[in-house]
């Protein structure tokens, strides 16, 4: 009886399964199965790191096969480096911004950066980002994860980087700490209508692993010119990679929550509030109750600042 051929839901979701436990990078064209290889060239092997045997004992030398020679296509690409297929098909495509995502820590971010400056608008800022090729992070991501909400809000809100829901869905905090984050803005008299939210990184990380010093780097002169552009009153910073990196602090989050930070946007200087990642607190249950503070703060200064418009 001959199988059914797999669905192709289920190649997609074992793809998936690969992608979500960092598997982000095809060594060979086709699989290979080590454990069926010859014993010999294994034999072998082991016997090369052994210490050598007298030569009165030494076995009979058994022939050795040698392994199959790889294919060309083989050779694993450095990321963000193309094959010479892949290049001839780049330049049929319209003309994308950015080096390489090979290029030096350095230039990708100056390319951020004066690309940033670029932008007019949101909507500018969110096209920019879809062809800027210098983030290895948008090669392995589903969808660019820009933002949601309500761009006039007073009040913007930044974590770190998308997860799987987000990068799924492409809105930032879809899963389950973004319905926190909704309970805990709804607890203080807030929404997506009146807020806006976005990430530092809008790639998800491979495995949701923590963005690198370097894709931070790349990616901040576009989050900068997003808070410029939306030009909110109050900025909240969810967690420590969003504080470290806007707030300009190195302490961790645990010492940094609760302080209010000045940021300038570019156009005038506003508050920057640090608080906990929701995610952090569906790890950690018990420090609700700091970022409970933080957002009571956060509704107090929003009530001033309304008292305080003419």
């Amino acid at each position: 009886m001959i199988p059914d051929a797999p669905d192709s839901r289920d190649l997609l979701s074992f793809l998936d399964f690969h992608v979500a436990a960092g598997v982000d990078a095809a060594l060979d064209e086709t699989p290979h199965d080590r454990f069926a290889e010859p014993e010999a060239p294994r034999r072998a092997a082991r016997e090369a790191a052994e210490p050598e045997a007298p030569a009165s004992r030494a076995p009979p030398a058994e022939p050795v096969r040698a392994a199959p020679p790889r294919q060309e296509a083989s050779r694993q690409e450095p990321p963000g480096q193309e094959s010479p297929r892949q290049d001839a098909s780049r330049a049929e495509t319209p003309s994308t911004y950015g080096r390489s995502a090979a290029a030096a820590p350095g230039e990708a971010a100056g390319d951020a950066r004066e690309l940033a400056a670029t932008a007019a608008s949101l909507e500018d800022l969110e096209g920019l980002l879809a062809r800027f090729e210098s983030c290895a992070l948008r090669f392995t991501a589903k969808n660019l994860v820009f933002a949601d909400g309500n761009p006039q809000a007073r009040v913007m809100f930044v974590g770190e980087a998308p997860g799987a829901d987000e990068d799924r869905i492409g809105k930032p905090f879809m899963g389950r700490s973004g319905q926190l984050l909704d309970r805990m803005m709804a607890a203080i008299g807030l929404d997506r209508s009146n807020a806006y939210v976005g990430n530092v990184v809008p790639w998800r990380p491979p495995g949701n692993r923590n963005p690198t010093p370097q894709e931070i780097a790349t990616c901040k002169p576009f989050i900068e010119r997003q808070i410029a552009l939306a030009d909110p009153d109050i900025l909240v910073c969810l967690g420590g990679v969003a504080t470290q990196s806007l707030a300009g602090t190195k302490d961790g989050i645990l010492k940094s929550r609760g302080r209010w930070f000045p940021y300038r946007t570019g156009r005038r200087e506003i508050r920057l509030l640090a608080t906990l990642h929701p995610a952090y607190l569906l790890r950690q249950p018990l420090q609700k109750r700091l970022a409970w503070r933080d957002f009571r703060a956060l509704r107090t200064a929003l009530d001033e600042g309304e008292r305080q418009r003419p």
